[in-house]
């Protein structure tokens, strides 16, 4: 395992590389607004993205780095994303196809950035579709605004709803809440049968 620190407009993130023999891809993955890189969601995507030949970069967000919990304004989370994505598509990923990913409020900052960083595909674990009790907020634009195939894991029973299906977007639903912790081999399966179908074509 390789660790980094990389320096962006709000400060330095972190990056975790999982590296796969072959290569074919790099998946970046992102945390939760109030949690880590060791989410066991985020553990089994990077078993399940490793098995299918993708390299995975486990980024932590300038906001946790500094120590603080609360999140960072959409706009920095964003920017911060955006320039690690840069940075590693020059020292871990020269020449592969980017995938951007991860749980909850990281799966909302991969679905914002995923045209501007030319990510070819989308990873979403737990997309929080409305805050809890409040359906009339929904965020299903940003799923919407994601023009590259997107695959979304969800809990049946998470509190935050259950985005649709829709074009270029697969949505697979597990027992559970909004932790994904209960059905950790089927994410990964999931994840790895998913990842070589869509990157098959791309060679």
């Amino acid at each position: 395992m390789t660790r980094a620190e990389i320096d962006t407009p709000h400060g330095p993130a972190r990056a975790e590389l999982h590296c796969a023999p072959e290569g074919r891809a790099g998946l970046l993955l992102g945390h939760g607004a109030g949690g880590g890189i060791g989410a066991p969601d985020l553990v089994a995507a990077t078993r399940g993205a490793t098995a299918a030949g993708v390299h995975v970069a486990l980024v932590e967000q300038p906001y946790r780095v500094a120590g603080r919990r609360a999140p960072a304004p959409a706009g920095q989370l964003d920017t911060a994303w955006l320039a690690v994505a840069e940075h590693l598509s020059e020292l871990w990923f020269d020449g592969l196809p980017l995938v951007f990913g991860g749980r909850s409020s990281g799966a909302r900052v991969a679905c914002r950035t995923a045209a501007e960083g030319q990510a070819v595909a989308v990873v979403c674990l737990a997309f929080p579709l409305h805050p809890p009790g409040k359906p009339e907020k929904t965020r299903l634009p940003e799923l919407d605004a994601v023009t590259v195939p997107t695959l979304v894991v969800q809990g049946e029973s998470d509190s935050f709803g259950r985005p649709p299906a829709g074009h270029h977007r697969e949505v697979v639903l597990m027992p559970g809440d909004h932790s994904l912790k209960k059905e950790l081999p089927r994410i990964s399966r999931t994840v790895e049968e998913w990842l070589d179908r869509i990157l098959r074509p791309l060679g």
